[in-house]
C-alpha cells in the first residue's frame, strides 16, 4: 500500500471532489495521514438513547429513536426555516433547520426510524432541537463503549453536511481499509522509557476508544509524541549551531562599560538586573554566539541592561545595533540612550524609514567604516544598503513584532553573526518559553526598579461613569495625562471604530477644556506618529485610542488608563496595556469598565488583573484560562507549530518529559546518525519537511 500521506480522500466513500476541496480549504486536510491525524476535540456518551418524554431544555447532547412525522416551512427570507414533528412512543418533539432544506426533506423520509443526536433548547415554550444528526440504525457506530469523539466542524463544512458523524465515517473508512498496523514513528527505547502504546493502537482508540483507559492510553501517546518531536527539533537546532556557528568572543569589560557604570548610572540595579547582566557577558566571553531571551515585566530595566551590553560590545571593538518595531519607540529609545551617554564619546545614530535622504547619505557611510557605534532603528536596519563595519551584538525590542526572515537579515550583516539579545516585556509561562524558545537561553528580571509605584486596578461598572469622570477630572487638574482605550476586534471592526469614534467625540464634550487626540490602526503611520508624538510631548492631556497603544511608548505623565469594555480583552492584554501607565513617579491607576453581565470566566480575569501586578503569574493564569490559543509571536517565532492535540495549558509534565528525553538522546547521537535513531531522523525530517520548520535555525 502506497503511504497514507500519498492517499488522496477525494475517492474515499461519502467524500468526492467538491467535499475534498472543502476539506482541504477548512481543515488543510488532503491525505489519509491528514484525516486519521484530525482529532476528536471532546468525546460523549453516546450508549444511551432517551424517550422524548424523559427530554428538557437544560440537557446537554443526547440521543433519541423516532420517526419522522411531517414538514413544514415557515417565514421569509433569513428567517425561513424547515420544521419536522419528531416522534417516538412517549411523545414528539420539534426539529428545525435553517438552511438546506430542499436537501433535508429529500435525505431524512416521513415514517423511517432514525436516530437523532443533538441539543434540546427551548423556544417559544417549546422544546426542540436545531440541526441534528440523523441516522438510520444500520449507519449507527455503536462502537464497544458508548464514548465517541466529536470534531470541530465549520459553518462551511456542515453545510456541505460534513458534520461531525461524517468526519468520523471518514475515518472509519480509511482505518477499514488500512490492513496492516500502522508504522511506528518512534523508537522502541523511547517506548519503552516513555512507557506509551503503540501507534496502531494509539490512532485507533483515540478516534473509538475501546474502554475509557484505552482512551487516556491513546491520548497521552499521541501528546507525548508531538511534544517529543517538537523539542528533538529545537534542541537539535540548538546544537547544530553551537557546533557549526562560532561565536565573536567579547572578553574584556572595559573604558565604556566602567564609565559608564561608575560615572553615569542615574540609578543602582537591581539585584535581578546584576543577575542578568552577569548571564550575559558569561554568552558573550565563552566563543559561541550568544542567542538569550530577555523577559522582564513593563518598567524592570530591560533597557538599562541591553545598554549595559551594548557597552561590553564597544569595549571589544565592536558595533551594536538596537531594533524596535515602531519610529517611535525607536526614537524614545534613542533620545534615552543618547541621554544615559551623554559625555562618553560614543557615536550615536538613528535611522527610521522616515530619516530624510540628505541624512541617510551621511549615516550609511559611517555605520560602514565603523564610526558610528550604536545604531538605533526599526526595519530600516535591515535594509540592504545598511552595512556595518563590525556588528557585534543586535537587541531586537518587542521581538515579536518581527518576522523570522526579517530578523535573519541581521545574521548577514556580519561575517561571523553577532550576538543576539532579544526583549519582550510580555510575560511567557514556562511551558511556552519552552516550545516558542526552546533554543534561546532565558534570563528573567523578576523585580521592578526603587520607587516604582505598583498600578492600582479598579473594576468599574458602566452605570458609574459620573463617578470616574470626576476621579479623572481630578487627575488632569493634577497635570496627569490619561489614556481611554476601545477594543477594535476584526469581526465587529466597523462597529468598534464607530464607538471609538463617538467615545473620542464625547470625551471631548466631558473634558472641553483639555486636549484630546485620537489613535488607531487604520490610521496611516505618519498620522499615528503625528497623534502619538503630541501626547508624548504633552501638547494633549487625553488620548483615546485602540489597542496600537500596547506596546513600547514611555509617557511618564500618563497615569490613568480606562479600558473601555474591559470584559472583551485578553489577560495578557490587559496587563500590556495597564503597563502603559506608572512610568512616573505618581501613583497610577488602571481602571477596567464593564458591563454588570459578564461571564464567570470573564469575572476571574477581571479578578486576576485587580488582584496582582506580577506579570508571569498573569500569563500563567491566562494560558490556563483560554488554552495557548494564538498566542502573540507564535507563527512569527519561526516554530510555525499547530498543536494538534498537546495542550500546553495542561500538558506540561509530558512537555518536560519530551523534552528530558530529546535531550539524552541528542547528547548521545546529535546528528541521530545511530541505526536505534534512524526513525526518529526520518519523522523529523518528514515533520519539517511538511510544516516547514526549518526557518527556526534563525530565529
Amino acid at each position: 500500500m502506497p503511504e497514507l500521506s500519498e492517499q488522496n480522500i477525494t475517492y474515499l466513500p461519502g467524500v468526492g471532489p467538491k467535499k475534498a476541496e472543502i476539506l482541504k480549504k477548512e481543515l488543510n486536510v488532503v491525505s489519509w495521514e491528514d484525516i486519521i491525524y484530525y482529532f476528536p476535540y471532546k468525546y460523549i456518551d453516546r450508549s444511551k438513547i432517551f424517550k422524548i418524554r424523559e427530554v428538557n431544555g437544560t440537557m446537554p447532547y443526547i440521543q433519541l429513536k423516532g420517526k419522522i412525522r411531517n414538514y413544514e416551512i415557515l417565514g421569509e427570507g433569513h428567517a425561513r426555516r424547515l420544521i419536522a414533528g419528531f416522534y417516538d412512543d412517549t411523545g414528539s418533539i420539534e426539529l428545525v433547520w435553517f438552511r438546506n432544506i430542499r436537501q433535508i426533506q429529500n435525505m431524512y423520509k416521513i415514517g423511517t426510524e432514525y436516530i437523532l443526536f443533538g441539543k434540546p433548547t427551548i423556544f417559544g415554550h417549546k422544546i426542540n432541537i436545531a440541526h441534528p444528526e440523523l441516522e438510520t440504525e444500520d449507519k449507527f457506530f455503536h462502537g464497544e463503549v458508548g464514548v465517541q469523539g466529536q470534531y470541530r466542524t465549520s459553518e462551511k463544512m456542515k453545510n456541505a453536511f460534513l458534520h461531525s458523524r461524517a468526519i468520523q465515517r471518514i475515518i472509519i473508512s480509511v482505518l477499514e481499509h488500512i490492513k496492516t498496523p500502522l508504522t511506528e514513528t518512534l523508537s522502541r527505547e523511547i517506548i519503552r522509557k516513555a512507557n506509551v502504546i503503540n501507534l496502531d493502537e494509539a490512532i485507533r482508540n483515540i478516534h473509538f476508544p475501546q474502554t475509557p483507559n484505552l482512551l487516556r492510553k491513546a491520548q497521552y501517546r499521541l501528546k507525548f509524541e508531538e511534544l517529543f518531536y517538537l523539542q528533538l527539533h529545537i534542541l537539535r537546532v540548538t546544537k547544530y549551531r553551537e557546533k557549526r556557528l562560532g561565536g565573536l568572543l567579547f572578553s574584556k569589560v572595559g573604558n565604556y562599560f566602567n564609565s559608564f557604570y561608575h560615572r553615569n548610572l542615574p540609578f543602582e540595579l537591581t539585584d535581578a538586573q546584576k543577575r542578568v547582566v552577569k548571564e550575559i557577558r558569561a554568552d558573550m566571553n565563552n566563543g559561541r554566539q550568544m542567542n538569550r531571551l530577555l523577559q522582564g515585566d513593563v518598567g524592570s530595566g530591560k533597557t538599562m541592561v541591553a545598554l549595559l551590553t551594548m557597552l561590553i560590545a564597544l569595549d571589544n571593538g565592536f558595533q551594536a545595533a538596537l531594533m524596535a518595531p515602531t519610529e517611535i519607540l525607536a526614537m524614545q529609545h534613542y533620545e534615552t540612550i543618547r541621554e544615559l551617554l551623554d559625555g562618553l564619546g560614543i557615536e550615536i545614530a538613528l535611522l527610521t524609514g522616515s530619516t530624510r535622504k540628505k541624512v541617510r547619505e551621511k549615516l550609511l557611510p559611517a555605520v560602514k567604516d565603523g564610526k558610528i557605534q550604536i545604531l538605533i532603528g526599526t526595519h530600516a536596519l535591515i535594509e540592504n544598503t545598511v552595512s556595518f563595519c563590525n556588528l557585534g551584538l543586535v537587541t531586537i525590542d518587542e521581538q515579536h513584532r518581527f518576522g523570522v526572515a526579517q530578523r535573519a537579515k541581521l545574521w548577514g550583516k556580519n561575517t561571523i553573526p553577532p550576538h543576539i539579545l532579544v526583549m519582550t516585556a510580555t510575560p511567557i509561562p514556562r511551558t511556552l518559553a519552552m516550545t516558542l524558545y526552546g533554543d534561546l537561553d532565558v534570563s528573567v528580571i523578576d523585580k521592578l526598579p526603587p520607587g516604582r509605584k505598583p498600578v492600582k486596578t479598579i473594576h468599574v461598572y458602566s452605570a458609574k461613569r459620573a463617578n470616574l469622570y470626576e476621579f479623572v477630572r481630578k487627575q488632569l487638574q493634577q497635570g496627569c495625562q490619561v489614556y481611554i482605550v476601545y477594543p477594535l476586534i476584526e469581526e465587529s471592526e466597523t462597529m468598534d471604530l464607530k464607538n471609538l469614534t463617538e467615545g473620542f467625540e464625547t470625551t471631548k464634550e466631558i473634558f472641553s477644556e483639555y486636549s484630546v487626540c485620537m489613535i488607531h490602526g487604520k490610521m496611516k503611520p505618519a498620522e499615528k506618529e503625528a497623534e502619538m508624538q503630541k501626547f508624548v510631548s504633552g501638547e494633549t492631556q487625553i488620548m483615546v485610542a485602540t489597542t496600537v497603544i500596547e506596546v513600547g511608548v514611555n509617557v511618564p505623565k500618563a497615569s490613568v488608563m480606562i479600558i473601555e469594555n474591559a470584559e472583551r480583552f485578553g489577560l495578557s492584554q490587559l496587563h500590556q496595556l495597564r503597563g502603559r501607565v506608572g512610568r512616573g513617579a505618581d501613583q497610577s491607576f488602571c481602571i477596567l469598565l464593564t458591563n454588570y453581565e459578564l461571564s464567570e470566566n470573564t469575572r476571574r480575569r477581571i479578578e486576576i488583573m485587580t488582584e496582582t501586578n506580577d506579570g508571569f503569574l498573569i500569563a500563567e493564569e491566562d494560558l490556563k484560562l483560554r488554552g495557548p490559543g494564538d498566542i502573540d509571536g507564535t507563527q512569527q517565532s519561526g516554530i510555525a507549530f499547530n498543536l494538534k492535540i498537546a495542550d500546553l495549558s495542561h500538558d506540561g509534565q509530558i512537555l518536560s518529559l519530551a523534552r528530558d528525553m530529546a535531550q539524552e538522546i541528542l547528547n548521545d547521537d546529535p546528528l541521530l546518525q545511530k541505526p536505534e535513531n534512524t526513525v526518529l531522523n526520518q519523522q523529523l525530517n518528514k515533520i519539517n519537511r511538511s510544516r516547514q520548520m526549518g526557518w527556526f535555525m534563525i530565529s
